[in-house]
């Protein structure tokens, strides 16, 4: 089976590997018997379905959630069912990847125009005037 990132990007079913196992949180005694939770593991670092910039950008944007092997581990356990959170872990995992596949904005250079020089200029001598009226109150006074 093919997971659909984009028009252009596809995971094999094969690059993911998931595991099953015991979540905390409600469930009453069925916590203690089913492995509902879902650890989903993507090895980001060696897929071939993966363009080096798409690489570079979710290795930068998911580093936290990125182990020693280059692992992206995502863990599910929000819902009861095993279903649910099979399902909840893939689709964060297409909206990591639909977020690095997104190239960034170029940053376009800009200056600070004449009137807002002026206007941060006079809130400042506004501000030091305010200061200077807190000095120490002399005893004649």
């Amino acid at each position: 089976m093919t997971i659909f990132i984009t028009r252009d990007l596809a995971l094999a079913d094969s690059e993911l590997d998931e595991t099953f196992i015991r979540a905390s949180g409600p469930g009453g005694q069925n916590v203690n018997k089913v492995a509902t939770a879902v650890q989903l593991r993507f090895d980001a670092r060696h897929s071939p379905s993966l363009p080096d910039d798409v690489r570079a950008r979710l290795l930068n944007i998911a580093r936290n959630r990125i182990n020693a092997e280059g692992e992206l581990v995502i863990e599910a356990t929000r819902f009861r069912t095993q279903e649910q959170n099979r399902a909840d872990a893939r689709a964060r995992l297409i909206a990591l990847i639909r977020q690095a596949a997104l190239p960034p904005k170029p940053r376009r250079k800009t200056k600070p125009s004449r009137a807002a020089k002026e206007r941060r200029l006079e809130s400042k001598k506004r501000l030091g005037r305010v200061k200077a009226l807190r000095g120490k109150v002399s005893r004649e006074e």
